[in-house]
């Protein structure tokens, strides 16, 4: 299991940017995908992205596509979600969350059932 706490939502006026943080416990943070899933007001917990163990793929929901990005510093056991463009409908709570059932594994699509360890989540808030 591994220990993972969020840091950086608050409130952003439309068209803002926020940089989430994801840090997490443990020596083997590198092996695990990472993802990012939000749940907005009234809303079933949603895919935002993911990012592969080697950071060499990720995978975007359509609805952040070229507005957010994800990145990982393996030394820092740190995952990141910088996001543009903030919309009011990307108003949510963000949670971070590691595939740590399949180390070392590089899946073609994830989902909610993949991911073992998740964060207690940081509020975003998109309005002006």
């Amino acid at each position: 299991q591994v220990r993972l706490v969020e840091s950086g939502g608050g409130l952003v006026q439309p068209g803002g940017s926020l940089r989430l943080s994801c840090a997490a416990s443990g020596r083997t943070f590198s092996s695990y995908a990472m993802g990012w899933f939000r749940q907005g007001p009234g809303k079933e917990r949603e895919f935002v992205v993911v990012i592969t163990w080697n950071g060499r793929m990720t995978n975007y929901a359509d609805s952040v596509k070229g507005r957010f990005t994800i990145s990982r510093d393996n030394a820092k056991s740190t995952t990141y979600l910088q996001m543009n463009d903030l919309k009011p409908e990307d108003t949510a709570v963000y949670y971070c969350a590691a595939d740590t059932a399949r180390p070392y594994y590089s899946a073609s699509s994830y989902s909610r059932a993949d991911f073992g360890s998740w964060g207690q989540g940081t509020q975003v808030t998109v309005s002006s």
